[in-house]
């Protein structure tokens, strides 16, 4: 039946022409965007889940960065320590050196002198942007309170019973906690995770040398202690071998620290990779997929229409049955 009043077919192919639009204009949002899922009305899940992944991701990659700072400063202090542990066992084989000498204390004392210079200005540059991790302030507390270490080296007892003591009080001993990551607790709940990372006093040890330098000539002359010569240097090869193996343990410590910083922001990269990708299975619109459905939609478009069209022109075949 035709009807001038109501037109089914043209109102069926209108609500087909609005729905083929409709999703015309998804795919080419889609397309101008990127994504499937822009807000929550796309996908209420996704949209929450990826916006949470989001945030992770954010989180982890400015933790990162944060601990590029930390690891600059480690190296340094590092680089500091290794050359520190160089001079040391150098200053420790010119003692060694001096217990076959025949004379030459002099000399040797002034090589002495100058290895302990060259240990100060190690020290002094091993800093990076102020941060000092080898009390190169020489200060018993990381903020810089005015408490100098005193001499934590020092000759006591005569012979057979003295020694060079190194005193394990006079050490700094501090460490930081570098934040390495999150861990979510619940829906909204999250934890810390850290690195502990100790300094190292390298402004100590190199009190403990010196004080070796300082006594070295008369006390290898014989001149300064109840002891002989030769005891004397004994001892202070014992007190200098004491000193560079603490060196050593210091330059290990920090080079164990920035390694454990190296991998955690290799995995910190690694993880935030990941995210980002099961963001984007969730998020990113399929390019080939939505390119293909565009080319389908204008096509409908077109059909539609011209259905439309058509649609709208039947009622006028009526007006022939009244000529």
């Amino acid at each position: 039946m035709t009807s001038l009043i109501t037109n089914t077919s043209a109102m069926n192919a209108l609500q087909q022409l609005r729905d083929i639009n409709k999703n015309l204009n998804t795919t080419q949002d889609r397309i101008s965007s990127g994504l499937k899922v822009s807000s929550a009305k796309d996908n209420a899940a996704y949209f929450q889940i990826s916006e949470s992944m989001k945030g992770d991701s954010s989180a982890y990659a400015s933790i990162s960065e944060g601990m590029t700072l930390t690891k600059n400063s480690v190296a340094t202090a590092r680089l500091g320590a290794e050359t520190f542990k160089d001079l040391a066992q150098q200053f420790t084989e010119r003692v060694a050196f001096a217990q076959g000498a025949v004379g030459g204390y002099d000399q040797i004392g002034k090589e002495l002198d100058e290895l302990v210079k060259q240990m100060k200005t190690t020290i002094s540059q091993a800093t990076f942007n102020g941060d000092d991790m080898v009390n190169a302030a020489g200060t018993a507390k990381l903020d810089g309170s005015d408490d100098p270490i005193a001499a934590s080296f020092s000759y006591t007892g005569t012979a057979p019973n003295e020694e060079w003591e190194f005193s394990e009080a006079g050490l700094l001993e501090e460490s930081r906690n570098t934040v390495t990551g999150i861990t979510r607790t619940g829906t909204d709940g999250f934890d810390i995770t850290t690195l502990q990372i100790d300094h190292v006093d390298l402004h100590a040890m190199m009190k403990g040398f010196e004080a070796i330098s300082g006594a070295f000539v008369a006390g290898a002359k014989g001149t300064d202690q109840a002891d002989t010569g030769a005891e004397f240097l004994t001892v202070a090869l014992k007190g200098a071998e004491s000193v560079s193996k603490k060196a050593i343990s210091a330059a290990t410590t920090l080079g164990l620290a920035e390694k454990s910083l190296d991998n955690q922001q290799d995995f910190l990269s690694r993880l935030v990779d990941n995210l980002d990708s099961g963001i984007g299975s969730m998020i990113d619109a399929d390019m080939e997929e939505e390119a293909a459905r565009l080319k389908a939609l204008q096509t409908q478009q077109q059909l539609a229409t011209q259905s439309l069209s058509i649609a709208n022109n039947a009622p006028q075949g009526v007006l022939a049955l009244f000529q």
